[in-house]
């Protein structure tokens, strides 16, 4: 048999190593300080998302829809061609103004010709002044002539890049108005469409919170996934509606924003003011269907579980604790490691 002084003395020995394994169990858990921050006093509202740009392309001219190039949903590239109309009609006007430019040009160049060799002879003395005279005009009635030959082939190349129907911008077709084979009219719908390069959101604000909108000018929008984007400029309306007495705020969102479409509802974020708030790391929070808490790290090493009442997430990745816990207390920023220790140590105390 084993004298008992050996059992004691094997005895604190293994109490000896499972307090150092405990030890070293828990200095391997990282942990972080729950805290007061100053942080910002929010006002949150619903939203709804717009495109900055967003147009109805109309027909310019008038002819026969002879091509369609695009459909609802799909993405355009600025200056890509919508819509062909049908250019016969135009492109004769084009070869006639060019054929009249071209004996515009010839009759200038006479004229050119005739009043050098006129001036030339005067110079001389052997001709009259009056025949400088018509040479100088047939000149400025043929450069005039040349003139309005040029504005006629430039305006009729414009009527003929006009059957040319294009995209004033990149974005996504919304809606088409013509179909293949019918006539447009000038001003005539042809193709509505949107650009998701750049979002703002317009939101109806209370106006009591208008002059704090004002004050601190900062706000942010939420993403479906839970996700902020801070916007880049605020605009306030200056009237307010009578019917509800807020006033128009546009939230222009920073170029290139994925993931929010026009006409989606998104929550939004007004600063109002700074406060003070107890927070914890967002990694930290445990949410166990209705339970919401967070792993405590006593002094003592001994790992708590505690319930506590969580607040709004915070925009730097910090989440208020609105009760549950005192500021200086530790959490643990691993929950699963958390759990697996504070199973262990009821283990041990079961044990014993």
């Amino acid at each position: 048999m084993i004298p008992s002084i050996f059992k004691t003395t094997l005895a604190a020995l293994l109490m000896g190593l499972v307090l150092a394994a405990s030890a070293a169990d828990i200095s391997k858990l990282e942990t972080a300080q729950a805290e007061l921050r100053q942080l910002p006093r929010e006002f949150r509202l619903d939203g709804t998302v717009e495109a900055v740009n967003r147009t109805t392309v109309s027909a310019q001219t008038s002819g026969q829809v002879q091509e369609i190039l695009y459909d609802v949903d799909d993405y355009v590239e600025k200056g890509a061609v919508l819509a062909v109309l049908k250019d016969t009609e135009h492109q004769s006007r084009v070869n006639r103004a060019a054929a009249d430019l071209t004996g515009a040009v010839a009759q200038r160049q006479e004229a050119e010709d005739e009043y050098r060799r006129s001036k030339e002879l005067f110079t001389k003395k052997l001709v009259a002044e009056s025949t400088l005279d018509k040479a100088a005009s047939a000149l400025k009635s043929a450069t005039a002539r040349f003139e309005a030959a040029q504005a006629d082939l430039a305006q009729a190349q414009e009527q003929l890049e006009y059957t040319r129907i294009r995209a004033p911008f990149a974005g996504i077709v919304t809606e088409r108005q013509v179909q293949v084979g019918e006539t447009a009219q000038p001003g005539q719908r042809v193709m509505s469409g949107i650009s998701l390069e750049q979002l703002r959101v317009s939101v109806d604000v209370p106006q009591s919170v208008v002059p704090l909108v004002r004050e601190f000018g900062q706000a942010r929008v939420q993403y479906q996934n839970g996700d902020w984007v801070v916007v880049q400029k605020i605009t306030v309306y200056p009237i307010a509606d009578h019917g509800s007495n807020t006033f128009k705020v546009r939230l222009w969102l920073p170029e290139g924003t994925a993931k929010l479409f026009p006409g989606m509802f998104v929550k939004t974020s007004f600063v109002t003011g700074i406060k003070e708030d107890l927070v914890v790391p967002v990694q930290a929070v445990v949410y166990r269907s209705e339970v919401t808490g967070v792993y405590v790290v006593e002094d003592d090493g001994r790992v708590r579980f505690r319930h506590v009442r969580a607040g709004q997430r915070s925009a730097n990745g910090h989440v208020l604790v609105l009760a549950g816990l005192m500021p200086g207390e530790r959490v643990a920023l691993d929950p699963i490691a958390a759990s697996v220790e504070l199973k262990r140590q009821r283990a041990e105390q079961g044990h014993e």
